[in-house]
């Protein structure tokens, strides 16, 4: 510490702050992942993994194009992870265009199929819109929002109180599949059936 505090010169300086950061982010490491054990050996996972005959195969069975090999890869990588008793830690990244969010629907479909229920979380309202559009396209092949097809609403600031009010109830009760929306899926008022 007296190299940070008081240091001979510049070098010493530079190398006891690096040392310093180093210090801070191992140490915050380490608070990750003893939370991390903590929380895996107290909870135990549902299997939400992939079913052959669900709503998650009928979606990909019906796409237009083949998934890529990377996209192979995350489906097997998250089916795994969905199905195992241990509570899943994964970060999907990809570019523009990569087809993250064909990879996202097709997680939360696993869920649906496991008779879970889902959310879609964004950052604005444009891209909840967005990305709401796309699921009602997408899903339009398995029957979404009609009969026994899958349920998808959207939840942001600007839903009005009745149309709020109707979703956060058919939401509690399980009518609804998947929800899409902003921070406002944090609000105490947002409770899943499942």
């Amino acid at each position: 510490t007296r190299a940070i505090h008081l240091p001979d010169d510049r070098p010493t300086f530079r190398a006891a702050r690096k040392r310093l950061a180093f210090d801070e982010l191992f140490t915050l490491q380490l608070g990750l992942q003893w939370r991390r054990t903590r929380l895996e050996a107290a909870l135990a996972g549902l299997d939400n993994g992939p079913r052959a005959d669900g709503q998650a195969a009928r979606y990909l069975d019906g796409l237009p194009f083949a998934p890529t090999g990377a996209q192979q890869r995350a489906f097997a990588e998250i089916g795994a992870d969905l199905g195992s008793e241990r509570p899943m830690h994964r970060l999907l990244q990809g570019d523009v265009g990569a087809g993250k969010t064909l990879v996202a629907v097709w997680a939360m479909l696993c869920a649906v199929d496991a008779g879970r229920q889902a959310a879609l979380m964004v950052p604005t309202e444009v891209l909840a819109e967005q990305h709401h559009r796309t699921l009602l396209e997408q899903l339009a092949p398995l029957g979404v929002n009609v009969l026994d097809g899958v349920r998808v609403e959207l939840l942001t600031g600007s839903t009005s109180q009745t149309e709020r009010r109707r979703i956060l109830g058919e939401l509690l009760s399980g009518q609804v599949d998947v929800l899409v929306g902003t921070h406002a899926l944090l609000e105490d008022v947002v409770r899943f059936h499942d």
